[in-house]
């Protein structure tokens, strides 16, 4: 029994299907990226942080947003301060996750800070904690589509808390 080096139809249809759902799957993350931007960019600017509104749509920077947004502090100022250092926290966490051994705990806590700043911006719209965990729990089992019809409904109201 001989078997060709060449290429076969099954081989060229497989790789079709492939190259198909790579350009379905990056055209998916922009949409979201391009959804999220607008959610953080208008909610900015609706919650007196116009200012830093603009960094909603630079990639990886848009995350000071998210944590200027859910921010508890009173003035502009100390927002902008623990933002930050939230934002260099999670940025080193995920530079350290490619690290192999401790690489494993440093995903883990950089979920957990994300999952608990979702918690703190659908708390900051709702004004509740079980509605927010609720929220929190349909973005996951959606795939994050609950965040983004949610975000864009709520995204030119003032937060409730």
């Amino acid at each position: 029994m001989s078997y060709s080096t060449y290429p076969s139809e099954y081989d060229a249809m497989v790789g079709g299907f492939f190259v198909i759902f790579l350009f379905i799957a990056l055209a998916l993350a922009l949409l979201g990226y391009i959804i999220m931007a607008v959610v953080y960019y208008i909610t900015a600017k609706t919650n007196g942080l116009q200012e830093i509104a603009f960094m909603s749509w630079i990639p990886i920077v848009n995350i000071y947003v998210l944590f200027a947004l859910v921010s508890d502090k009173e003035t502009l100022e100390e927002i902008k301060k623990e933002a930050l250092k939230w934002t260099l926290i999670y940025i080193g966490l995920l530079i350290v996750s490619f690290i192999p051994i401790i690489g494993f705990i440093a995903s883990i806590a950089a979920m957990v800070i994300g999952i608990y700043y979702i918690y703190r911006l659908f708390y900051r719209w709702t004004g509740e904690q079980g509605m927010s965990i609720l929220f929190v729990v349909l973005t996951f089992i959606t795939g994050s589509i609950f965040l983004y019809i949610y975000g864009l409904i709520k995204m030119k109201k003032p937060f409730v808390v």
